[in-house]
């Protein structure tokens, strides 16, 4: 049996998170930015990653120096996860949104920063979902990075792999382009070579089953909800939000709200697909491209909140809830932290429900 998965980040979400157009991220800094994000990695970064950046310093924290690693992770994946840390690790969240003490901008030159060190072009990933025998992954997995990785991903020699933050958002092209070159200056080696591509494939996958924790679940494609079904708990009362400039409520507020069974609507404004890898329980997929009038014509209208979320962390969001409001919707919001700094919390999603199961041939 295979199982495809689909990948993590698209390129609208790296070009509104970075908060300024993709192009600058590969523009030469000028010498007072170098200086300055030189200057916050050895406030920030040093203690773990190393003063020359060499990794593996304190709490596993891996070589910032690798070429690999660069290739893959610049910007997308290196802007996540300072921003948003990795739950789970010592990997903290540094982006202001999370509490953490850098600005978008401070940590958009900071990546910029750590990719002119190691001065390697950025490798054209593609998004698209990768197709493996999650048996035969498990099987090499256990064959060839137990050792390195734990038996349940939670790091050894090398990083833990199995957090579940990191892979619920993570490209499977990120997670296979490590296992195909390695990490360079690191006991990662590139496994292009040793293992077959069903092989690769395999392991690929089998890392994407673990989204959800390291035992292992059976997800399936789930459908949106219905239309009757968009309104969480109908009967009950109403959230109390308090809102940031009228317009943002915290992830802890919506939290509570979600526990405590309140009537609303939650709108997932990202991609159908990523609405699928993962999502925050009871979320109506309704992409910031869609039709509005055909989308909203099955929204309530009696002043039920209306919740939108996205994942950079509000542009998508903010524009759909604009809409909301031109449309003459009452008690509309946008969550503050987004849907990355949802996770980074711990707060509970669904996720691995981008599985298709498929048979082998």
């Amino acid at each position: 049996m295979k199982r495809r998965f689909f990948g993590a980040a698209t390129f609208w979400a790296v070009f509104v998170l970075t908060a300024a157009p993709l192009q600058a991220q590969f523009e030469d800094m000028s010498a007072e930015e170098s200086n300055a994000a030189a200057a916050d990695y050895q406030k920030y970064c040093a203690l773990c990653h190393g003063t020359e950046r060499e990794g593996y310093v304190n709490d596993q924290a891996p070589s910032l120096r690798s070429e690999s690693l660069m290739a893959s992770g610049y910007p997308t994946e290196l802007l996540y996860t300072i921003g948003y840390g990795r739950r789970g690790t010592p990997m903290g969240a540094f982006s202001e949104e999370m509490g953490g003490p850098m600005s978008r901008e401070e940590i958009r030159r900071l990546t910029r920063w750590l990719n002119e060190q190691v001065g390697v072009e950025p490798a054209d990933l593609s998004y698209e979902p990768v197709t493996g025998d999650v048996g035969l992954g498990e099987k090499t997995y256990g064959d060839h990075c137990v050792k390195c990785h734990g038996a349940q991903g939670e790091g050894e020699i090398g990083p833990a792999i199995g957090n579940p933050a990191m892979l619920s958002l993570t490209s499977d092209a990120f997670l296979k382009y490590a296992i195909e070159n390695g990490r360079d200056g690191t006991e990662m080696r590139p496994f292009r070579d040793q293992l077959s591509v069903d092989e690769i494939n395999g392991v690929t996958a089998f890392l994407r089953t673990r989204a959800s924790g390291w035992k292992m679940k059976m997800p399936v494609l789930e459908s949106p909800p219905a239309p009757e079904d968009w309104i969480l708990n109908p009967e009950s009362p109403a959230p109390e939000f308090v809102l940031k400039d009228d317009t943002y409520v915290s992830a802890n507020d919506l939290l509570r709200a979600v526990q405590e069974k309140r009537r609303m609507v939650l709108l997932d404004t990202r991609v159908t697909s990523t609405w699928q890898m993962a999502h925050i329980e009871g979320s109506v997929p309704m992409p910031y491209y869609d039709d509005f009038d055909t989308v909203t014509a099955n929204l309530p209208t009696d002043g039920t909140w209306i919740v939108s979320y996205c994942e950079c962390p509000r542009a998508a969001a903010e524009s759909v809830n604009s809409e909301l409001v031109k449309q003459g919707f009452q008690n509309t919001a946008v969550l503050w932290e987004g849907i990355q700094g949802w996770v980074a919390l711990g707060y509970p999603v669904s996720v691995g429900q981008s599985t298709v199961m498929e048979t082998a041939p």
